[in-house]
């Protein structure tokens, strides 16, 4: 019988762990997998990440805030990760497993595409996700809770597409936008009075920052524009070409405009009424 190469010995279960990259970390250092190690209860959490559709692909965007109960842990912590050229990732609870988690999951992707000769379609990464976030359970049970945003453009359907998960790694697709985190239930109630199918990129990406914006009013742990600091949300745009990060600059000036905006549509304060007293001159 003829000996199996190294490349046999990765693709076939009954000599390897195949092209998961996850898998061989399984097999030889279990312990370097997230959700294998014991954690304090207390740790950073990331709070507020969103996802919503535009004509030509999808926008992932994050506030920068994390907490650790009533305090702010970080101010600038980075909530939206690249996962490869044409997705991303945007993460929501425990700081530390959640980016242990989305590091393994772009190396897993990497390490795919280098075994089998091609990429992962975008629903295949979505599904590597949700294993992953399954194998976080023995942590989550123990409040190290991870729920991330899955997003990114489908080479093959031409078109964005927006994945949300569970604590169990239960994956649902959303049609249109989906936020998650501690300000989630408000940014989700702003991108459904703005949201619309025919939206431009620039259109998508000032909605998202006005989610955030709003999020950060409701919900005291999310993160507002830190105009003194110069910290603003991490915002990117995913279409046919892959992933173009929103500048800075792009950011601060649309929220300089919404401030503006809101600022003059602000009700003014209205003078006092003088109420005539009991027994005083009518």
């Amino acid at each position: 019988m003829k000996e199996p190469t190294p490349s046999d010995i990765l693709r076939m279960p009954v000599y390897g762990p195949g092209s998961s990259f996850t898998e061989v970390l399984k097999a030889h250092n279990q312990d370097l997998l997230p959700g294998s190690v014991d954690h304090p209860v207390h740790v950073p959490e990331g709070t507020t990440v969103l996802a919503l559709k535009f004509v030509d692909g999808v926008v992932v965007a994050g506030d920068r805030r994390a907490t650790e109960g009533f305090q702010i842990a970080h101010r600038s912590i980075e909530k939206v990760f690249a996962a490869d050229d044409h997705s991303a990732v945007a993460i929501a609870g425990a700081a530390g497993p959640a980016v242990e988690m989305v590091r393994l999951f772009q190396t897993d992707l990497e390490y795919y595409e280098k075994v089998e000769g091609e990429r992962l379609s975008l629903e295949g990464k979505a599904n590597r996700l949700s294993q992953m976030i399954r194998a976080n359970m023995p942590a989550a049970i123990q409040g190290l809770v991870v729920v991330p945003v899955f997003a990114g453009y489908d080479l093959r359907r031409e078109v964005g597409r927006i994945f949300k998960y569970d604590v169990t790694g239960g994956r649902y697709e959303e049609d249109d936008y989906h936020a998650t985190g501690s300000g989630g239930k408000d940014a989700r109630s702003s991108l459904k009075k703005r949201f619309r199918d025919d939206l431009t990129r620039e259109e998508a990406v000032k909605i998202a920052i006005e989610a955030l914006f709003d999020a950060a009013d409701e919900d005291v742990g999310t993160g507002g524009p830190d105009l003194m600091r110069g910290i603003f949300p991490n915002v990117v745009a995913i279409s046919a070409g892959g992933i173009d990060e929103v500048s800075e600059d792009e950011v601060q000036a649309l929220f300089e405009e919404l401030i503006s905006e809101r600022s003059e549509t602000r009700p003014h304060e209205s003078h006092p009424v003088d109420i005539p007293r009991p027994g005083g001159d009518q």
